[in-house]
C-alpha cells in the first residue's frame, strides 16, 4: 500500500494473504507487513530504508500484547510506514529466520525472546534490537516510538555507524554459530569406550549439580522440564552402578513433582511450556506439541524403567493423561497430524483465565463433598497465584494432600471442572502440521504406545507418518517444513513451500524407524535410509564435520549468510545429535560404515566443548551413548500371547542404545541388509522366539520371557 498513513482503502494488510495464522491475525493491522522474502528487502534497498523485523508465534503472550499495544496504534503505524520497510515472521514456521536474529538480539542486548524486535539495513543486518518494547518507557524499557524513531534516526544520520555495528553483530552471530571444539574420538567410539565414557559421566555431573533436590527439575526460575535429560537419567538409572540410584532420584523426583505442579494441567493432561517459578507453581500456559510430546517419552521411559517401584504408576498415569490432551486437542484425527500449539490466552486481559479457579468458580460446578475434595487436593484458596486476578488459582497437588487420583468423589469433581471449562472461550489451536514437530510427536506415540501396550497411539502414528511421508517428503529428497497449514489457510499458500531444516529430516528419519521397528514393514526403513541420505547430501560439512541447519544458499538473505550447526536443545532436541542419531541407526541395520561414520564425525566435531553445555546437551549425550554402548537389536519373531510376553519383557526397561523390533515370520524374506545376514540363519522352529543382537553378532534364540530379561 502507497499510502502511508493509518488510514486504509481496504481493510488488510498483505498479510492477508499469507498461509501462517500468526501472520493472518496480523491482517488488519495499519502497519504495511511484508512476509519475509526477497522483495521486502528489494523494496529496502529501492527506498533506502531499515527493515524492523517482528519475530513472534500464535502461542507468544507477548507478541499479542506488542499487537495491541503498538502494532494496532495508529501513531505507531505511521512512524514505521513513513520510516522502515516492516517484516513479520512466524518463527514456528521459519525457524531458520528466528534462530539467527535470535543469536543478533542476545549479542546486543544480552537475552532473546519473543516477540523479537529487530532493527535491520536494507542488507538484513541486524544493528539493533531487543524483545518486547512497551508502548511508553515503563518496567524499565524504553517506549517503542522512542525506539522507532531512534533507530530511523540513526539509519539516516549515522549510517556509518549503523553499518560497522550491523558488521560486527553478524560477525558475532557467526562466530557463535561455529565450533572449534573438535576432539579426538574417532576410533575410540567403539563399545566401551574411555574417552565416550568420561565425557558421558561429565554431562551426567553438570546434571546432578543443577539438580534442585526439593522442587525437581534443574537451576531455578523460570523452569523448564528439559525431557532429554530426563531421558539420559532414566537411561542412566536403567544400568547400575555407582550413580544409578542418584540419577533414578532426580528423574522420579522431577516427573513426579512436575506432574504434581501448576505446569501439568491437572484437568486435561499436558504440560504447559516452562513455570515462571522453581516450584513449577504457576506456568506460562501456552502448550507446544514439542513439549509434549518429548514430556511424554519421559514420562513412558520412566513407566517402562520404574514399573515396580512406587513411582511407576504415576509415571504411567502422567503419560496416558499426555496421550489424552493430544489425542483431544493437538490431533488431526481425520487425516493423521499433530497441530503446533495452543495459545495461553484468549484476549489481553487474561493470563491464564481459561486454565484457572477461583473457589467460587470451583463450587458453582461441584457438591459441597466434591468442592471439599478438591479443595483439599488442589489447594484452592482465597488467595490465589495470579497477579492480574487474586482469586485466581492454578491447580496443583500439595505434598500434604496426595490422595488417590481414582477417588471417586474427586474423579467425578475433575469431570465436572473439566466440563465447566469446556463451555468457557477456548484459546486458540494452530493447527499447522510441522514436519520435524510430527517427527517427534509420531516418535512419541510409538513409544508410548509400545510400552504402555496400547494399540490406538501406535496406529494414529503410522498413519500421522504415512501422511507426512505423502505430503512433506517429495521423490526428488527433498523435505517441506509444513506438512499442511491449518483451517483456511489452503487457498492461501501460495507462497514458494518453506523448505525442510536439519532437524525436519533428522526427527522425521528417526520416527520412520521407530515406525519399522514396532511394524517390521520395510517401507518404513526404506524410507528412513532415503532420508539420511538426503540429509547427508543436503546438510553435511564435508569439511568442518557435522551438519548444518540450512541448505546453503547463495541468495540467502541477511543472517541467513550465517551457517549454524545446532549443538544445543532449545528446547527441541539439536539437529546435529539427532541426525548422528539417526545414522547410527541406519548404520546397524545396513552394515554400510560410511553412515556411522558420519554419525562418529559429527559426535567428534563437537566433543571438545560440549560439556560446557552440560543440561543442555543431553541430545548429545543420547547419541553419545548410543555410540559408545553400541546399537543392541532385540528381534521378536512370531504373534500370539508367547510373542507377545516376549515383547513385554525386550520392552521393560529403558535403555536409549536398545531397538525392539517386532516381526512376524512371513517378514523374514525382507530385511534391512544387516540383520538379513544374521536373522536368515535363524533355525526353522515353532513358536516365537526373541534373538538378541549386538555388533553384527546374534545369540541363539530365546523363547522364554525369563531368560530374555536375563539376558538383557
Amino acid at each position: 500500500m502507497s499510502d502511508p498513513s493509518p488510514k486504509h482503502d481496504v481493510p488488510f494488510n498483505s498479510l492477508s494473504r499469507a498461509a501462517s495464522a500468526y501472520l493472518r491475525s496480523a491482517q488488519h493491522q495499519p502497519i504495511e507487513w511484508n512476509q519475509w522474502g526477497a522483495d521486502a528487502f528489494a523494496r529496502a534497498q529501492r527506498e533506502n530504508k531499515p527493515v524492523l523485523l517482528d519475530v513472534g508465534a500464535a502461542w507468544c503472550h507477548w507478541c499479542h500484547v506488542m499487537d495491541r499495544e503498538s502494532y494496532e496504534n495508529p501513531e505507531v503505524a505511521r512512524i514505521i510506514n513513513q520510516r522502515f520497510v516492516a517484516v513479520k515472521v512466524d518463527r514456528d514456521e521459519r525457524p531458520d529466520v528466528d534462530s539467527r536474529y535470535q543469536a543478533a538480539v542476545a549479542a546486543i542486548s544480552g537475552q532473546g525472546g519473543w516477540p523479537l524486535t529487530a532493527f535491520l539495513t536494507p542488507e538484513g543486518r541486524p544493528y539493533f534490537g531487543g524483545t518486547y518494547f512497551p508502548p511508553e518507557d515503563r518496567y524499565g524499557r524504553p517506549g517503542f516510538p522512542r525506539v522507532l524513531l531512534l533507530m530511523a534516526d540513526a539509519f539516516a544520520n549515522r549510517r556509518e555507524e549503523v553499518e560497522e555495528t550491523a558488521q560486527g553483530v553478524m560477525h558475532a552471530i557467526e562466530h557463535n554459530e561455529s565450533f572449534s571444539g573438535r576432539a579426538a574420538l574417532a576410533g575410540e567410539l567403539a563399545p566401551g569406550s574411555r574417552t565416550g565414557v568420561a565425557l558421558l559421566e561429565k554431562l551426567l555431573d553438570s546434571m546432578l549439580k543443577q539438580f534442585d533436590a526439593r522442587n525437581g527439575g534443574f537451576g531455578s526460575q523460570p523452569k523448564f522440564p528439559h525431557p532429554a535429560a530426563l531421558d539420559f537419567l532414566i537411561d542412566v538409572a536403567s544400568r547400575g552402578g555407582r550413580e544409578a540410584e542418584q540419577a533414578r532420584h532426580a528423574a522420579a523426583v522431577t516427573l513426579q513433582k512436575m506432574a504434581a505442579g501448576g505446569i501439568y494441567d491437572q484437568l486435561a493432561g499436558g504440560f504447559h511450556r516452562y513455570s515462571v517459578d522453581e516450584r513449577w507453581g504457576v506456568p506460562h500456559f501456552e502448550k507446544m506439541a514439542y513439549d509434549n510430546s518429548e514430556l511424554l517419552k519421559s514420562y513412558s521411559h520412566a513407566a517402562q524403567s520404574f514399573a515396580g517401584m512406587e513411582a511407576g504408576p504415576e509415571m504411567r498415569r502422567v503419560a496416558e493423561d499426555i496421550l489424552r490432551w493430544m489425542d483431544e486437542w493437538l490431533s488431526d484425527r481425520e487425516h493423521g497430524g499433530f497441530y503446533a500449539s495452543q495459545d495461553a490466552d484468549v484476549s489481553l486481559e487474561d493470563d491464564g483465565d481459561y486454565f484457572t479457579w477461583t473457589r467460587e468458580e470451583a463450587a458453582a460446578v461441584l457438591s459441597a463433598e466434591e468442592f471439599a475434595a478438591v479443595e483439599r487436593y488442589y489447594d484452592l484458596r482465597v488467595v490465589g497465584d495470579m497477579h492480574h486476578h487474586p482469586q485466581k488459582n492454578v491447580l496443583h497437588r500439595t505434598g500434604s494432600t496426595l490422595m488417590a487420583e481414582e477417588d471417586g468423589v474427586l474423579a467425578g469433581a475433575k469431570r465436572k471442572m473439566y466440563g465447566a471449562r469446556l463451555l468457557r472461550k477456548t484459546p486458540f489451536v494452530d493447527k499447522t502440521v510441522y514436519t520435524g514437530w510430527n517427527g517427534m510427536c509420531i516418535s512419541a506415540y510409538l513409544a508410548a504406545g509400545r510400552i504402555l501396550g496400547l494399540s490406538a497411539p501406535v496406529e494414529f502414528a503410522l498413519r500421522s507418518l504415512d501422511r507426512l511421508l505423502r505430503t512433506a517428503w517429495s521423490a526428488q529428497g527433498m523435505m517441506a517444513h509444513v506438512v499442511a497449514y491449518g483451517e483456511t489457510a489452503a487457498e492461501k499458500s501460495a507462497a514458494e513451500p518453506v523448505k525442510g531444516t536439519l532437524e525436519d529430516y533428522a526427527f522425521v528419519a528417526n520416527a520412520s524407524l521407530d515406525a519399522w521397528e514396532a511394524t517390521g514393514e520395510m517401507r518404513y526403513f526404506t524410507a528412513s535410509r532415503q532420508i539420511c541420505d538426503a540429509m547427508l547430501a543436503r546438510f553435511h560439512d564435508r569439511t568442518g564435520g557435522g551438519f548444518f541447519d540450512t541448505e546453503a544458499n547463495a541468495a540467502a538473505l541477511g543472517a541467513l549468510t550465517a551457517r549454524r550447526k545446532p549443538l544445543q536443545d532449545a528446547p527441541t532436541p539439536a539437529g546435529n545429535p539427532t541426525a548422528a542419531t539417526a545414522l547410527l541407526r541406519v548404520a546397524a541395520l545396513t552394515g554400510e560404515e560410511g553412515y556411522q561414520t558420519r554419525a562418529f564425525e559429527t559426535l567428534e566435531t563437537f566433543a571438545g566443548i560440549v560439556e560446557h553445555f552440560g543440561l543442555y546437551a543431553a541430545s548429545y549425550g543420547l547419541a553419545l551413548r548410543r555410540a559408545v554402548e553400541g546399537i543392541e537389536q532385540v528381534c521378536v519373531i512370531g504373534d500370539g500371547a508367547a510373542a507377545e510376553e516376549l515383547l513385554s519383557a525386550a520392552m521393560a526397561r529403558y535403555a536409549v542404545n536398545r531397538s525392539v523390533i517386532r516381526l512376524r515370520r512371513d517378514q523374514l524374506g525382507a530385511l534391512p541388509p544387516a540383520l538379513a545376514e544374521t536373522l536368515t540363519h535363524l533355525p526353522e522352529r515353532e513358536g516365537s522366539v526373541a534373538v538378541v543382537c549386538r555388533g553384527g553378532v546374534c545369540l541363539p534364540p530365546i523363547d522364554q520371557a525369563d531368560r530374555l530379561r536375563a539376558v538383557l
